[in-house]
């Protein structure tokens, strides 16, 4: 089943185009990296894809359904937890409140959450202001879980954390790939990122250029699309 299909997706901020074209799909069960340099366009696409920027052309479909001119909140109950670029968090909440604010009934519990990241069973009464950057991300990742989504996208999820940090969130995702969950997972970290990919889909000046399996994005297409 295919959870997420996007065709020809363009759209701007104002009279500044962002996306000329991006095309991909997630079916169930299945981990896609959305890759790409700075700034050609791969936050911009989570964002149309959720209606947070308006698209202008093209079509986004999830489960099914069109979700075009649809508000984000609409298209968030159709089974898309995101975890956004940033950490963010309620900062004047605690752990245990953040996790249960946006709770939806399913797998994903209190209690199985704290399981995957036992820090954040550690620090349940703490104010989500007073973690680290890496308990913050866990804290992020962690409710959107909660929201029990089909898909599951993480825009950055590892961006500026300290390397121990960044090895708990990634044998986290590889955990929930074992358990079935589907993910699009944008991140600059190849080495860690490709290993739990199935697929590929890489955005050059807001167009896909490539899509394929990791095996397919050979060095040669790595240096030309994803190099400094």
């Amino acid at each position: 089943m295919t959870l997420l299909e996007v065709r020809d997706l363009e759209a701007s901020y104002g009279a500044s185009q962002a996306l000329f074209g991006v095309s991909l799909d997630v079916r169930e069960g299945e981990v896609v990296a959305l890759m790409g340099r700075n700034g050609m366009g791969k936050t911009t696409t989570i964002k149309a894809i959720l209606g947070l920027v308006k698209p202008q052309a093209g079509s986004v479909t999830v489960a099914g359904r069109s979700v075009i001119g649809m508000p984000t909140h609409r298209i968030a109950r159709l089974g898309i937890g995101l975890v956004p670029e940033g950490r963010r968090c309620f900062p004047n909440l605690t752990v245990a409140e953040n996790l249960v604010a946006a709770a939806r009934s399913g797998h994903w519990t209190f209690e199985r959450v704290v399981e995957l990241f036992p820090r954040l069973g550690e620090r349940r009464e703490q104010f989500a202001s007073t973690l680290s950057g890496g308990e913050q991300q866990m804290l992020a990742i962690g409710r959107a879980l909660m929201t029990n989504p089909s898909l599951l996208v993480l825009d950055e999820a590892t961006e500026g954390l300290a390397p121990v940090i960044r090895n708990d969130i990634w044998s986290a995702i590889r955990l929930l790939k074992q358990s079935g969950q589907s993910i699009l997972a944008v991140d600059k970290t190849l080495s860690e990122l490709l290993p739990v990919a199935n697929r590929c889909v890489v955005l050059e000046k807001g167009v896909t250029v490539f899509a394929g399996t990791p095996a397919d994005l050979t060095p040669d297409l790595q240096d030309r699309y994803l190099g400094v």
